[in-house]
């Protein structure tokens, strides 16, 4: 395993865990407020696990940024490595 690798493995694994902290203990207090299916921590966690660290936060910031009490919403997961991202 390379460096790289390694370093991303490590980072994807510690983010993952930072989002199921928020998922026990701030979520449950705040409320549900995401306007998407899966929530916006689930899509974290599954950009993490599918495509890895830099695509991810990629992919979790674009998501971040349309979750406003103005947007539709609905059902968006995260893209497949063929499939372009759905723009809103």
């Amino acid at each position: 395993m390379g460096l790289l690798t390694w370093t991303d493995t490590l980072a994807r694994r510690a983010l993952i865990q930072l989002i199921k902290g928020y998922q026990l203990v701030l979520s449950p207090w705040i409320g549900r407020s995401c306007r998407f299916t899966p929530t916006c921590s689930q899509y974290g966690i599954d950009a993490l696990e599918r495509h890895g660290t830099l695509p991810a936060l990629w992919l979790t910031t674009r998501r971040l940024l349309r979750c406003h009490p103005w947007c539709e919403g609905g059902y968006d997961p995260v893209p497949t490595d063929n499939a372009p991202p759905r723009s809103h």
